[in-house]
């Protein structure tokens, strides 16, 4: 990890802090709950309007729409 100063004293970093933002998504078969990291101070629209198509979501739960759950997992991506 990198940390720089500039002359008035902002920092600059390799690191990007996120917050994670709980979230359902629901697929035709399926309901994803879980969290989606963005980037801080950014609405989740902006975040879902990148052009990157990857979804990176933590703590997910994949159940059906009568609320069996069927897989956990602490990362997915979609």
């Amino acid at each position: 990890m990198t940390i720089e100063f500039d002359d008035n004293g902002k920092f600059f970093t390799d690191i990007i802090s996120k917050t994670p933002v709980p979230v359902m998504i629901k697929t035709v078969v399926h309901r994803i709950h879980g969290n989606i990291h963005i980037g801080q101070d950014r609405p989740l629209k902006n975040e879902l309007d990148l052009p990157e198509k990857l979804i990176a979501i933590t703590d997910a739960v994949i159940s059906l729409p009568d609320g069996k759950v069927l897989y956990r997992t602490n990362f997915l991506a979609e």
